[in-house]
């Protein structure tokens, strides 16, 4: 079982090399890396590549470890017990299972897809480690024990928004997916838009790096939003030249919107223009 990418997510030779090696240590991939480069994704197309079905697991900032496992709704029993209902006599009714209950019984091996666990309390990984130790837990309202009948490939993103613990560290694989180089992100590109014309995409890719590489951008922009503004540049049919703009007083590039987020960096470039149009 290899992953060598698919036909719709172009994966450098180093992450090939994470995917598989996760897969043979059966221990949980750990990616990390700016937002746009392709995370979440992964999981989906490690899944399609080796057939197997995707179980995702999106963290928010309220999620509980426990909520993986399994939720008891104790207040919806004791409402059904007060009313007579018949159900309210078996405490299996009331559990809710969770993504990884959902995981450890499914009938093939799956991918879990442990999505933004930064974005979590700061215990919540250390909370996880027996279960993704051991591969099993204990349900203690049944009494059941549910553990793994066959291994999951286990991926977790994070957007190191805050570090997570050694221990938890130790029991990961760990990989950095780096902004893809001008030569990726070409063959990204081409994989999105076959049909795009290249002498556009370079002269588009020119002008994205340039501003990737701008001091003081609070947000650079990322894979996703480039392509957005691919889309865009041809949509409205965006001639060469405006893209060729070399005159400083003209700093932000047609249809900006789809790559500058937040208006400390429009402003950036309105100064830079306007600190060119003093120069002159």
């Amino acid at each position: 079982m290899k992953f060598t990418g698919t036909e719709r997510y172009v994966a450098t030779d180093d992450l090939k090399v994470a995917v598989n090696a996760a897969i043979t240590l059966e221990r949980p991939l750990l990616i990390k890396g700016e937002p746009g480069t392709g995370k979440t994704v992964l999981a989906q197309e490690v899944a399609e590549a080796l057939g197997m079905p995707l179980i995702e697991w999106h963290i928010k900032s309220t999620t509980k470890a426990q909520q993986g496992l399994y939720e008891y709704d104790a207040v919806a029993r004791l409402r059904d017990s007060q009313l007579g209902e018949a159900k309210a006599t078996e405490v299996a009714n009331y559990i809710k299972r969770g993504k990884l209950w959902e995981a450890f019984t499914s009938p093939t091996r799956p991918v879990l897809l442990i999505d933004e666990i930064d974005k979590a309390d700061i215990e919540f990984p250390n909370d996880l480690l027996q279960e993704l130790d051991r591969m099993e837990f204990h349900v203690y309202e049944t009494g059941e024990t549910v553990k793994a009948e066959q291994r999951p490939v286990i991926i977790i993103s994070s957007n190191n928004e805050k570090e997570l613990p050694d221990a938890f560290l130790r029991r990961c694989f760990f990989h950095y997916i780096r902004f893809p180089d001008a030569d990726t992100m070409n063959a990204i590109v081409d994989v999105h838009f076959p049909e795009i014309k290249q002498r556009l995409v370079r002269q588009a890719l020119n002008t994205f790096y340039q501003l990737r590489d701008t001091p003081g951008l609070k947000k650079k922009p990322s894979t996703s939003e480039l392509l957005d503004w691919l889309k865009l540049l041809m949509v409205e049919d965006v001639d060469l030249d405006t893209l060729r703009e070399k005159d400083p007083r003209k700093a932000i590039p047609p249809l900006h919107g789809a790559l500058l987020k937040n208006e400390q960096d429009v402003h950036l470039f309105e100064r830079l223009a306007f600190m060119a149009r003093r120069d002159t």
